[in-house]
């Protein structure tokens, strides 16, 4: 079994099949790790959901916050944008169960053995894996519960800016959120700025890239949700797999084990 790890497809069914192909990928032997965005501004968000569902427990899955945005319009009464390329999936004869499929999927995986942690966004250094693991758990239990909807109503915003232990309700839900699932630059304290999504040298003053701040462990951390970065981190420990399928650059999947990368061109 071979457990390989794939950056946002964001909807692009066929460019995910052709990588899938360069490695001869077989749900019954192998596994896929999803970093998020499965759907959205992609030509295949339909096609997307449904193979990956499909998979069964051969896929690994975090929620990326176009994967949130398509439960937000479904169960929190938000209208879509003007690029989103969800039709498909709000049109179609399996809408329900391709939603409650999603709503049961993480915010955050780790695998003790591999010393691995897969989240959208990243790992914030204001907090340890269990620390992420149980602000995970937590949010995960709202979204599969009776109190989804108010969730999903008021899910969107940038505040609070900084995780505290004291935040209670939809305040600690939405800051968990965005660390999961929108987090790039960060500073010392923990605060988020969630304006700025280009490079790494972009950084607004008083912030960096959340993987530049020391950890207390030697975790390693895959991710995706920021295709500025064209994959490079600077650092083997922090695997960043976004590298723009979506805008016309390719779409990354690593062997787990081996380090290995394998692109397909788009």
């Amino acid at each position: 079994m071979t457990d390989y790890a794939i950056g946002d497809i964001q909807g692009c069914y066929e460019r995910l099949r052709d990588v899938l192909e360069k490695v001869d990928f077989s749900p019954s032997r192998d596994r896929l790790w999803v970093a998020g965005d499965l759907i959205n501004r992609g030509p295949s968000s339909l096609e997307t959901l449904r193979y990956i569902e499909s998979l069964g427990d051969s896929a690994v899955v975090v929620l990326g916050n176009h994967d949130l945005h398509l439960l937000a319009v479904s169960l929190g009464g938000h209208q879509t944008r003007r690029k989103d390329t969800l039709s498909d999936i709000l049109d179609a004869p399996d809408y329900e169960p391709l939603v409650n499929w999603l709503r049961q999927q993480n915010l955050c995986v780790h695998d003790p053995a591999r010393n691995l942690v897969m989240t959208h966004a990243g790992l914030p250094h204001i907090w340890t894996v269990s620390q992420a693991m149980e602000c995970a758990r937590e949010v995960e239990a709202v979204i599969r519960g009776e109190t989804a909807e108010e969730y999903f109503a008021h899910m969107y915003g940038n505040q609070p800016e900084r995780w505290d232990e004291s935040l209670q309700g939809m305040d600690r839900w939405r800051v968990i959120t965005n660390y999961f699932t929108r987090m790039r630059f960060i500073a010392e304290d923990g605060s988020l700025e969630l304006a700025a999504k280009e490079s790494v040298d972009s950084a607004p003053e008083g912030y960096q890239p959340w993987f530049h701040f020391p950890r207390n462990d030697d975790v390693r951390v895959v991710f995706g949700h920021w295709a500025a970065l064209e994959g490079k981190t600077g650092s083997d420990r922090f695997v960043g797999l976004d590298t723009g399928c979506v805008w016309g650059g390719a779409l990354t999947m690593m062997n787990l084990d081996s380090g290995e990368k394998i692109h397909c061109d788009c």
